[in-house]
């Protein structure tokens, strides 16, 4: 009998996992550009009051995925002898590509 509610109470538990991963917020609107010179910049952030995404930054450009819509701060770490990059005000909107243009990184 023991048995029988332990095995219940691990398919609640595992059901429970699952549904809540089915209803995981993930958004189609990408933030995307690039820095120059192509070298200068290691990481892109995009910051909020209540989010932070980053990525990679790979010969030059970036792609950060899945962004909430809102207005966010974009900061490229810079490699160095090149400063970190602000960008302010970056609005991203639901369903559509935020592209950000050209980062000019300086030493």
């Amino acid at each position: 009998m023991r048995s029988f509610y332990t095995t219940g109470f691990l398919a609640a538990v595992f059901a429970a996992i699952i549904l809540s991963m089915a209803y995981r917020d993930y958004w189609n609107s990408p933030v995307r550009g690039s820095v120059t010179p192509s070298d200068a910049g290691i990481r892109a952030w995009i910051i909020s009051k209540t989010d932070t995404l980053n990525a990679p930054v790979i010969q030059g450009n970036f792609v950060i995925e899945n962004v909430k819509p809102g207005s966010y701060t974009l900061m490229i770490d810079g490699r160095p002898p090149y400063r970190s990059a602000f960008k302010q005000a970056v609005v991203v909107v639901d369903g559509q590509q935020t592209d950000v243009g050209v980062i000019q990184m300086n030493q």
